[in-house]
């Protein structure tokens, strides 16, 4: 497995997995499904988007980056992950988390911060803690499930 930058031949796997993760409505803010257009464009919208290919150059999982406000907080990134089903428990996440970590230091961001890690999340909690990441307070009902119930949401941040 390696990562890269997103290509426009990835659009469409990557697309299916993002939408995966959407659909599930356990862990993505997001309720839209992308279409492979309005995937391009998100995608690309990013100040980094990156995908994490097996050996037959197949997207397993991906990344977006992003500045997480403007001016003078403007230094503070953010991120979103997605793994394929199939793939998940595999250290793809890990992969991704730790590559995103470091386009945005090169990128000149000094903290990535996730505002809504969902407390039912378990893998990407020990994963986060693992890393050093530090968690803030948590939101009581921060985050509405795809049934309609809520769920606390926990933000995390990590000095680059």
């Amino acid at each position: 497995m390696y990562i890269r930058q997103l290509e426009e031949r990835h659009i469409e796997e990557a697309v299916a997995i993002w939408n995966q993760v959407v659909d599930d409505g356990i862990a993505f803010p997001q309720e839209e499904l992308l279409t492979e257009k309005s995937g391009e464009a998100f995608f690309k919208s990013q100040s980094f988007t990156g995908v994490a290919l097996d050996e037959n150059e197949i997207v397993i999982g991906l990344y977006i980056l992003h500045p997480n406000n403007v001016g003078r907080c403007g230094h503070i990134c953010n991120a979103s992950y997605a793994v394929k089903k199939g793939r998940r428990g595999q250290h793809v996440g890990e992969r991704l988390v730790l590559h995103c970590m470091n386009e945005a230091k090169k990128m000149g961001f000094r903290i990535l911060q996730f505002n809504a890690v969902v407390s039912t999340n378990k893998p990407a909690l020990y994963l986060y803690e693992k890393l050093g990441f530090v968690q803030m307070a948590q939101i009581p009902g921060g985050f509405r499930l795809k049934d309609g119930s809520y769920e606390d949401i926990i933000p995390h941040y990590i000095e680059l």
